[in-house]
């Protein structure tokens, strides 16, 4: 059911640490809301970052850092303190057009960007100072997500070239690990389940794909799905394309979200957000909700049971999880 809605445009992205959602938008600011009773109210807006439309936001993992990515080709960065509460603490610089998402690393030691430029970037984090440990140029076209790996140094990125890459780190560098194909158009998000041996991938093709680690091949992931028609590489980090999740969406899906809890989460281009679990080796739909954004819905993300969302209809909504 929705719980609570509120006006913004552009992402949604929960405190590891506490129940504060960071939204951001075309206002090129980034609000953070809080409950109080059975509403939600805007407690901090951060301005005076970016000059452009803030595409994402990205919460550290000691929940006392914002990164995000913005249309004026650079990521902030905002640090909380006791003593000073939110500043600005640095503006990464050095792509060359706007920047289309940020994720931080597991230990928070490292932060990856990517961009329409075609390029990610690794940022290594060193007493509070960001230096650009790597450039990786390995997708042919723009790419639209970085994620990290919940356990593992691996970083991962979709892009519309419709392919998703895996990076590592090699001696004072970074490398592309291998390349995973099998969407048929732009690869526009994935999600890892809680223990990171599977991830799920969406696309404009307006399906979804679970990957699930190739225990066969060590630590290889690999395409075995019939559905999915394409040959696994000998390279390692290999997933295995388990499910083709077809039929759902009659529009491209834009983020997808996997819960702790199980359930996946998708946004899609007709209005809607679906509710997914897996009981076996089936996906199954368990909740449809139609109308959800009066418009394309553009991010999830889970808290536990409560579902925040975003959409073209510039609002945020907080959805929960009846079981």
């Amino acid at each position: 059911k929705q719980w609570y809605q509120r006006r913004v445009r552009g992402s949604v992205d929960w405190s590891p640490i506490s129940k504060t959602l960071a939204s951001t938008g075309t206002d090129k600011s980034i609000k953070l809301w809080r409950q109080e009773g059975s509403s939600w109210v805007c407690s901090t807006t951060l301005e005076g970052g970016n000059t452009r439309t803030i595409r994402q936001v990205a919460w550290s993992p000691c929940g006392r850092k914002l990164a995000t990515a913005s249309f004026d080709s650079t990521t902030c960065i905002w640090e909380h303190s006791e003593e000073d509460g939110w500043e600005l603490a640095a503006t990464l610089e050095g792509h060359e057009n706007e920047v289309k998402s940020v994720s931080w690393s597991v230990d928070g030691d490292y932060l990856a960007s990517c961009s329409r430029d075609k390029s990610v970037w690794v940022w290594e984090i060193m007493d509070d100072e960001y230096e650009c440990a790597s450039v990786l140029q390995s997708h042919s076209q723009d790419v639209k997500k970085v994620v990290w790996h919940p356990a593992d140094p691996l970083l991962f990125s979709a892009s519309y070239d419709d392919t998703i890459k895996v990076y590592r780190e090699f001696g004072d560098d970074w490398e592309t690990a291998d390349s995973f194909a099998g969407h048929s158009s732009t690869v526009w998000g994935l999600s890892f389940n809680k223990s990171g041996d599977k991830f799920v991938s969406c696309s404009d093709d307006r399906t979804l794909r679970i990957w699930c680690k190739d225990d066969t091949k060590n630590t290889k992931y690999a395409c075995k799905s019939s559905v999915c028609g394409f040959p696994h590489s000998p390279q390692n980090t290999k997933y295995a394309c388990k499910s083709s999740v077809c039929g759902f969406h009659n529009r491209p899906i834009y983020d997808v979200s996997w819960g702790r809890h199980g359930y996946i989460a998708t946004a899609a281009g007709d209005n809607a957000i679906r509710v997914f679990e897996q009981q076996g080796s089936s996906v199954l739909l368990a909740h449809l909700q139609e109308d959800a954004h009066q418009g394309d819905v553009n991010c999830v993300r889970w808290k536990g049971n409560l579902l925040a969302s975003c959409g073209d209809d510039e609002t945020v909504r907080i959805w929960s999880l009846e079981t």
